[in-house]
């Protein structure tokens, strides 16, 4: 089988493809952004090789056509030009017609040459991120140009076999995508049910129970008005040994719309927040605590294991409730509006003051009701860590598989006749 050897550089000239920076300062100010319009791709959006659209800005119709060179189109790629270098995404029929924006670069070189799948694939090697991260400019901040892209090396098979390496690779990530979307549907229904139970009062039964008034609000007869601090642990005492490897959690590793704890280090000492399973990771400083940032500990191997991480972590664990209401609790409105109000310290630097959580007050359910309410829950926070467990799989395995499709070290025929006999 015969491989080329070219530059993206020669490709996009040969194609007529476009390889360019989003607009500039002077063509798109932050004024320009509204409400609602034409959705604007910007380094912050670019999120495990797809655009998210949470938080995404959004400029008139107006404005886009006065930039439609910039406009995205199927297949194309774009860059983070700051920063992460290798952070990427490819533009799927959803974002077709969405603006490239201010602090990212475009690449859009057709079909004809390269399968843009598998551009996209190949462009996420460890070996070509290494490569481009030695090209980019800066040391602090490393910066990514127009140049640098044109000037990658590709290495690439017939259009066909791309288009087969492509599907092969895309599968593992259609099936991360699918686990990632049933995550989020069961922490939002978790939510959805906390909230229902114990803010709305409509728990199984309700209609029975009679209301009765409690300082400013009226609870369901037989709840007891307290502090969250009665049923709850603020930062417990909890002894993680110093020598050896431990987990270690930091605050990166914390989600901002979920309860998954990303990638977990191990690390010698123990100075820093501690914790166990069933505890919630509460982030105490500015911005991670208004960005949402806060975790549900479910990784560790058994209940006795401990683990530590970033001194920036409010640790809360369940007293007499249960750690899934402690969880559901530490994501809502009301819980996080107390904690952010309660900051203080220097500017950029504000922290969480732990006494406040001493005045958020709450109705306390009884334990028949805690109980009914963790048997519901806690099958729907394991099940979002068994598929988080199958993802991580999912993309060891696609991650080993990438260089060695693209380098043409595993043929795509050897590949699907293993794969066919493995199913048979």
């Amino acid at each position: 089988m015969n491989w080329n050897d070219r530059t993206l550089g020669e490709i996009s000239d040969e194609v007529d493809g476009v390889i360019q920076t989003g607009p500039f300062g002077s063509q798109l100010h932050e004024s320009d952004y509204v409400k609602s319009g034409v959705p604007v791709v910007m380094p912050k959006n670019i999120i495990d090789g797809r655009v998210s659209t949470e938080g995404i800005a959004c400029i008139s119709e107006r404005d886009a056509k006065r930039l439609e060179r910039h406009l995205l189109d199927i297949g194309d790629i774009v860059y983070g030009r700051r920063g992460d270098i290798g952070r990427r995404a490819l533009i799927r029929e959803r974002e077709r017609g969405w603006l490239c924006g201010t602090g990212c670069l475009r690449l859009s070189l057709g079909s004809t040459v390269l399968d843009p799948v598998y551009l996209y694939y190949y462009l996420g090697q460890t070996s070509v991120i290494d490569w481009i991260s030695n090209q980019a400019i800066g040391a602090t901040l490393p910066n990514l140009n127009t140049g640098i892209l044109r000037s990658v090396p590709i290495r690439y098979p017939p259009p066909a076999v791309q288009t087969r390496i492509a599907s092969i690779l895309s599968s593992y990530d259609d099936l991360i995508e699918n686990n990632t979307r049933r995550t989020k549907i069961l922490e939002e229904m978790a939510q959805m049910i906390y909230r229902e139970w114990f803010v709305n009062f409509c728990f199984p039964g309700h209609e029975k129970v009679e209301m009765v008034k409690s300082d400013k609000r009226h609870i369901p007869k037989g709840w007891k008005t307290c502090s969250v601090t009665d049923i709850i642990e603020v930062n417990p005492v909890t002894k993680v040994p110093k020598d050896g490897l431990k987990p270690f959690v930091s605050m990166a590793a914390l989600s901002e719309n979920c309860m998954l704890v990303g990638q977990v280090e191990e690390r010698e000492g123990n100075s820093g927040s501690k914790f166990r399973n069933g505890d919630s990771l509460f982030a105490r400083i500015t911005p991670c605590l208004e960005n949402g940032k806060t975790g549900f500990v479910q990784f560790l191997p058994n209940s006795e294991s401990v683990a530590f991480g970033s001194t920036e972590f409010i640790v809360l664990r369940s007293r007499l409730v249960c750690p899934e209401y402690v969880y559901l609790m530490s994501r809502s409105d009301e819980f996080r509006e107390l904690a952010i109000k309660s900051m203080c310290g220097a500017t950029g630097r504000q922290r969480v003051q732990e006494r406040c959580f001493e005045k958020f007050v709450i109705a306390k359910p009884p334990s028949e009701v805690v109980s009914r309410f963790h048997n519901i829950v806690e099958p729907m926070f394991k099940l979002v860590h068994i598929m988080n467990l199958k993802n991580v799989s999912l993309r060891r395995t696609r991650d080993l598989l990438l260089p060695r499709l693209i380098s043409g070290e595993i043929s795509v025929e050897r590949f699907e006749t293993e794969t066919a006999s493995q199913i048979s």
